[in-house]
């Protein structure tokens, strides 16, 4: 065998041994058990909240969810209350801090001190650069930065006084590595990240593990409900159908037994799918490069389109042919599963 082929083997082998081990690693359950534990999480009325929150009152957890639309939010308690669970449904807007306060106060009223808080609410808001508007990166920043901020103040005093307590941060390979067209998105996202690991770093000493989460995409039916912008159609199109592709996106169920593995066991960080682990590493390793060929990447994304462009639509508003092909069947049946309909 030849020396080259020889070198070659042994990496892939060697990169196929470190897959499977970090799988290993991830699937790992930990030893913090949720069952009698209180759980709040936000953005819990659909997508991967509400997959958070089946998962958790499967394990028996007290569990309250909240959300801005009340409707949706009833649907989703109905759900995991049908199986016996105890479940608080709270409609509140996340980017009034005062309504996060409050949310906080009547979970404690109801349930006790939050044990374990998940902060999941987001938004997605897709489109060319030119179409972003001050709004726009402000409506990131209240629901990914200082919700999270409010909710994480709200509940640390009894985490404090008890000496244990679980913060799951959701942020994203876009709170690491600037995404095309999701620039206000990612804007938000980096900062829950800094915000996340640098309440770890000083929570640690009080028992109190904060997990940041950065997910790449996942097949949770949540491309109907972001707001676009630019040409509608056709960023819907691109990225309803990147979150279908099964080589990209992840299945959000086991994305959700990932992250509360990762809270059982109190780590640090996770990055979830492998495109988006080796996005984040091949930028950690080479920012500058990495820059520039996404640089190229969007080239290929939809241009910026006339005054129309600045209206925001939602997915659902932005329907295509493409977008009701075959090629999006994966994100369609998530829809269905996850109360994003």
């Amino acid at each position: 065998m030849k020396p080259d082929t020889r070198n070659s083997l042994l990496v892939a082998a060697a990169s196929a041994i470190g897959l499977f081990a970090a799988t290993l690693y991830a699937n790992r359950r930990g030893d913090y058990d949720l069952r009698g534990r209180v759980v709040l999480i936000t953005g819990g009325s659909r997508g991967l909240g509400l997959i958070l929150a089946r998962q958790a009152v499967a394990e028996g957890a007290r569990v309250a969810i909240c959300a801005r639309d009340a409707d949706e939010l009833e649907r989703a308690r109905q759900e995991l209350a049908a199986a016996g669970a105890d479940v608080l449904a709270l409609a509140r807007d996340l980017s009034e801090p005062t309504e996060v306060r409050t949310l906080v106060a009547e979970v404690e009223q109801r349930f006790g001190p939050v044990e374990v808080l998940i902060n999941n609410a987001g938004l997605i808001s897709v489109g060319a650069l030119d179409h972003m508007e001050v709004r726009d990166y402000e409506d990131s920043l209240k629901v990914h930065f200082w919700a999270p901020l409010h909710a994480m103040q709200a509940v640390l005093p009894a985490m404090r006084r008890r000496g244990e307590g679980r913060i799951v941060n959701i942020a994203s390979v876009g709170g690491k590595v600037a995404v095309p067209h999701l620039v206000p998105y990612s804007a938000g996202k980096f900062a829950l990240v800094g915000l996340s690991e640098g309440f770890r770093a000083e929570l640690l000493q009080y028992g109190i593990q904060v997990t940041t989460v950065c997910p790449g995409l996942m097949r949770t039916g949540s491309p109907r409900n972001a707001t676009l912008k630019g040409q509608h159609e056709k960023e819907y199109a691109w990225f309803s159908i990147a979150d279908s592709l099964p080589a990209i996106s992840m299945d959000a169920e086991r994305a959700g037994r990932e992250i509360w593995n990762a809270c059982r066991r109190g780590d640090a960080e996770v990055i979830l799918g492998l495109p988006a682990k080796l996005l984040s590493l091949f930028h950690g390793l080479l920012p500058g490069t990495t820059a520039d060929l996404l640089s190229w990447a969007n080239r290929s994304l939809p241009g910026p389109a006339d005054v129309v462009g600045n209206e925001r639509r939602f997915g659902y508003e932005a329907e295509s042919e493409a977008t009701k092909s075959w090629l999006t069947t994966l994100t369609r049946k998530a829809e269905a599963e996850n109360n994003e309909r």
